[in-house]
């Protein structure tokens, strides 16, 4: 059996979503009762998105290779981040870690590229929206990466960082963020939307039809994993 390693605590409510969901996984796809063994290095979200806006992205990649390292030499047979924002050095991370990483954005575009999707819109922190590792490897599968207007950027980012990373979950900001979709369908013709953040999952939840897909990053990753400690 292979032991799953998790960078967590980018946000710690996502982590703990990672961790309920991939033992629910596992225990309907392995029927003997048993569970998998999962290692979290639960690392400060600050320290890292102080980097991250800085743009210190170097910085960025040491100090999360070295937590990387502590996953590997605590016997994780293969690795993942437990957030979207920190894949904006996934590639730096990839090249030296000591363990394969599962990279949420592959998984998410693999996605996509089942769902046919061709204009795909993303919401996210502003690291995210406005990084060019989600577009980079949709663009190759030939799929239009579309971002939100920037004063919408400001109010998803604003709300994920004061609300959701806390576990708030208000009903005006599913409103205000429903609206912001609206607008994409009509206006950006969208045919989908990547919740690329990993503490938006809950807020979208039991929302109705929107008339698109929406592409549950968390989700997407945890099927990922679970596939992984199966096999």
């Amino acid at each position: 059996m292979k032991t799953a390693g998790i960078i967590g605590g980018i946000g710690p409510e996502s982590t703990i979503e990672y961790y309920r969901l991939i033992i629910k996984l596992y225990r309907q796809q392995e029927p003997d009762g048993s569970y998998p063994p999962i290692i979290i290095n639960s690392i400060d979200m600050k320290k890292m998105l102080d980097l991250i806006g800085a743009n210190h992205l170097v910085d960025v990649t040491a100090y999360l290779l070295a937590e990387i390292r502590k996953l590997a030499h605590a016997g994780a047979d293969f690795g993942l981040l437990a957030s979207n924002t920190p894949h904006i050095v996934f590639d730096a991370l990839l090249s030296q870690s000591p363990i394969p990483l599962i990279s949420i954005v592959e998984v998410t575009c693999r996605a996509a590229k089942e769902l046919r999707l061709k204009r795909a819109g993303i919401f996210g922190t502003r690291f995210t929206m406005q990084g060019r590792f989600y577009s980079d490897v949709l663009n190759q599968a030939g799929i239009a990466l579309i971002r939100p207007a920037p004063e919408e950027q400001a109010y998803i980012h604003d709300r994920y960082m004061s609300e959701l990373v806390n576990g708030i979950l208000l009903p005006e900001t599913r409103e205000g963020l429903l609206a912001i979709v609206g607008r994409l369908r009509v206006e950006e013709r969208i045919d989908g939307l990547i919740l690329g953040g990993t503490e938006l999952p809950p807020i979208m939840r039991d929302i109705g039809d929107q008339g698109i897909p929406f592409l549950d990053t968390t989700k997407l990753h945890v099927e990922s994993v679970v596939s992984r400690l199966l096999s």
